[in-house]
């Protein structure tokens, strides 16, 4: 697929595109997961950045979708620094990324995934917030 887009507006186009050209398994779990991150944040941004990838927004990035050759592995930008209480989280071992590899047999709790993008959210929000408190002047 493409680079990165000029103009974003053509991101949920595009990646409509790119997951309809997934013909296997993968392909199918794109979209089912991709309309579970819908379902948790109904007003997610989505861009297609970088080499070709999905990217779901709210308050700065959340979520970075690939389809690999075996997985799609959805990439939780500051996953590190939330709970995961439900183990969904199987990838990834540093101070900020964790990731969900989901191959053909991994049956994912669609409620579980759910509250997880809503965390991913919630993460996003508080840090925008802290970020312009801070800047506030001094009185």
């Amino acid at each position: 697929m493409a680079a990165a887009l000029e103009n974003q507006d053509e991101a949920p186009r595009v990646i409509d595109e790119h997951i309809a050209s997934i013909e296997d398994w993968r392909g199918e779990r794109f979209a089912q997961l991709r309309s579970w991150i819908h379902e948790a944040v109904p007003d997610v941004t989505e861009t297609w950045k970088w080499m070709g990838s999905p990217v779901w927004e709210k308050d700065g990035i959340m979520i970075v979708g690939d389809a690999h050759k075996d997985k799609v592995k959805l990439t939780f930008n500051f996953g590190a620094l939330y709970e995961d209480p439900h183990g969904l989280f199987n990838n990834g071992n540093g101070n900020q990324r964790r990731a969900i590899d989901v191959d053909e047999s991994l049956e994912l709790n669609k409620e579980h995934f759910i509250e997880l993008v809503r965390a991913a959210a919630a993460y996003n929000a508080e840090k925008k917030a802290a970020k312009k408190t801070a800047k506030k002047p001094a009185k």
